[in-house]
C-alpha cells in the first residue's frame, strides 16, 4: 500500500473514531429542572431537626399508617420482604453477619423522618401527612425499643431520640481522607 492510501485510510479511520467517540450528543433522557419544579422536593431535615414541620404522631397511631401504607413492602411488624427490614438488628454491626436496620444502624430519628416523608411510600411519595410521618417514624422507633410506646413525636422530641449507633458515625472531610 502506498503512503498516500495509508495516510488517507489513517484519516479516514480518525474521522470516524472521532464521530463515534467524541459525540457531544447526550441520550437525551429527561430535561433540565427549574427551581419551580425542585422546590416541592427540598425537603431536607438535618440531624438537629432544622426544617421539620409541625404535626405530631405516636406508635399507636403509626401502627396504623404502618399497616395501612408500609407493611406490604416491609412487612407487618417491619421485619422486610419484599423490602428492607427496619426492626432489629442491634448489636449485630461488628458481627459477621451484620443486620443493617433502622434500629441498629442509622444516627438519627430525624433522618428516618426526612426519609419516609420524601420517598415513602413508594408507589405514592409525598402523600402521607406530617401527622402520619411521626408516627410512623414513632412507630418505628418504639419497635425498635428505643423510644416508648406512650412518646409523642414531634419537632421537638424527634431531634432529642438518642439513636444506639449514633456515636459509631465520623465526618469524613477530603482532609482526613489520606
Amino acid at each position: 500500500m502506498s503512503m498516500f492510501k495509508r495516510a488517507a485510510t489513517v484519516l479516514i479511520a480518525a474521522g470516524f473514531c472521532s464521530r463515534a467517540f467524541g459525540a457531544t450528543e447526550t441520550p437525551m433522557l429527561g430535561k433540565p429542572i427549574s427551581p419551580a419544579d425542585l422546590a416541592p422536593w427540598d425537603l431536607s431535615i438535618g440531624p438537629d431537626g432544622a426544617g421539620l414541620p409541625s404535626g405530631k404522631g405516636s406508635a399507636k397511631e403509626g401502627k396504623q399508617v404502618f399497616a395501612d401504607k408500609c407493611s406490604y413492602c416491609h412487612g407487618s411488624e417491619g421485619q422486610g420482604q419484599p423490602a428492607d427490614r427496619l426492626v432489629g438488628g442491634q448489636g449485630t454491626l461488628t458481627s459477621d453477619a451484620p443486620v443493617k436496620t433502622v434500629g441498629s444502624y442509622w444516627p438519627y430519628a430525624t433522618t428516618l423522618f426526612d426519609f419516609v416523608r420524601r420517598a415513602m411510600p413508594l408507589n405514592e411519595p409525598q402523600t402521607l401527612t406530617s401527622d402520619e410521618v411521626y408516627a410512623v417514624s414513632a412507630y418505628i422507633l418504639a419497635a425498635n425499643g428505643i423510644i416508648k410506646n406512650s412518646e409523642v413525636m414531634n419537632a421537638k422530641t424527634l431531634p432529642k431520640v438518642k439513636m444506639p449507633n449514633r456515636g459509631n458515625f465520623f465526618i469524613v472531610y477530603p482532609g482526613n481522607l489520606k
